[in-house]
């Protein structure tokens, strides 16, 4: 009896056994005779071009201020990153030496202002006795040059009065824009020398002007021109889209591992109320027109080999490749020029 039980068991399980691999075959036959298609059909595509970018400072953005005069830097009112205004002081010279010469030059204007008065004077006491006869006209000629002489001296004693002032003025080193200090190159207590070139203090980066330096392959830059809408992301604001307009695109191609990019500069329009900062890598997609009811298809179903592209469509039942010609793209859709009809079923890939 317990023999028979256990036969029992045994051709359930069997039977079970059976009825799973039959179940499961039949799936996976049933999965292996679908495939995923879609249909050829009109519609808008917007075209875009996706590139990368680097954030640079525009032109006259980024301004090195320097030192006009030599001397020892009394004090440095910079640090990196503080946000200055144009006008305010960022560092001071030692002005000891200038001061004492300015008013060295001060003292001179004044004796020169005495000697100019008395010679102005004296012309005029000579003027008088020459009309009266009582002196020669070689006697009045000489109190008349030694006015000029006295006038001149006066000119000269206040123009390096005002020499002087200038060279001061020069101790007090001012932010020529409002911006961020993006580097400090001198400290306390260090000696300048101004020569040809003025030394470096501090660079200081407007960060309201910055634009999008971006890389272009060649295939796509003739599809850019200036005035076309940009949109970019940077790592640091990964769910934020800023926004630009197309401004530049240089003539002059940059070859990096052989290949071909051209610089387009995007003008940042909308910063989102956030801070970028320059040499961010930016996610850059420029839009290109806009083309209305046109054959497409899913960009993924493309094949491409050997320069040509390929699509597989169903022709009475049957899996057939065809050539096809491609013309604007969108992330999805990619627009069909020549080689399907409108309402062809194609074959996606798995």
């Amino acid at each position: 009896m317990k023999t028979k039980h256990i036969v029992i068991v045994l051709l359930l399980v069997i039977a079970a056994t059976v009825l799973l691999w039959l179940y499961f075959s039949s799936n996976e036959r049933k999965s292996e005779g679908q495939i995923q298609t879609a249909t050829v059909e009109r519609r808008d595509i917007g075209s875009t071009v996706l590139a990368t970018g680097i954030i640079k400072p525009r032109v006259g953005a980024e301004v090195k201020v320097g030192a006009r005069i030599s001397g020892v830097v009394k004090k440095l009112r910079a640090n990196i990153g503080d946000y200055v205004k144009a006008g305010q002081v960022i560092a001071e010279i030692d002005d000891a030496e200038l001061r004492a010469k300015l008013n060295q030059n001060l003292a001179a204007v004044n004796k020169a202002i005495a000697d100019f008065e008395y010679a102005e004077l004296n012309l005029e006491r000579q003027k008088s006795l020459l009309e009266q006869d009582y002196i020669s006209q070689q006697a009045y000629d000489l109190a008349e040059n030694s006015y000029k002489i006295a006038e001149a001296q006066l000119r000269q004693a206040e123009a390096n009065a005002e020499v002087a002032k200038v060279q001061l003025s020069y101790t007090s080193i001012y932010a020529l824009t409002s911006g961020v200090i993006s580097s400090v190159s001198t400290q306390e207590g260090e000696t300048v020398m101004a020569g040809l070139a003025a030394p470096t203090f501090v660079n200081i980066i407007d960060l309201s002007r910055l634009e999008v330096q971006v890389y272009v392959d060649e295939t796509d830059i003739g599809k850019i021109y200036t005035g076309q809408e940009a949109t970019f992301t940077v790592d640091t604001y990964s769910d934020t889209d800023f926004r630009g307009v197309v401004t530049a695109i240089y003539p002059k191609a940059v070859i990096q591992d052989n290949v071909v990019n051209y610089i387009v500069v995007v003008e940042i329009s909308d910063f989102m109320d956030k801070t970028l900062r320059p040499e961010m890598t930016a996610t850059v997609t420029i839009r290109l027109e806009t083309r209305n009811e046109v054959l497409a298809v899913p960009s993924r179903a493309i094949r491409r080999d050997r320069g040509e592209r390929f699509v597989t469509i169903l022709e009475n039942g049957a899996q057939v490749i065809r050539k096809v010609s491609v013309g604007w793209s969108d992330r999805t859709y990619t627009e069909i020029t020549e080689g399907l009809r409108e309402g062809e079923i194609i074959v996606m890939p798995e």
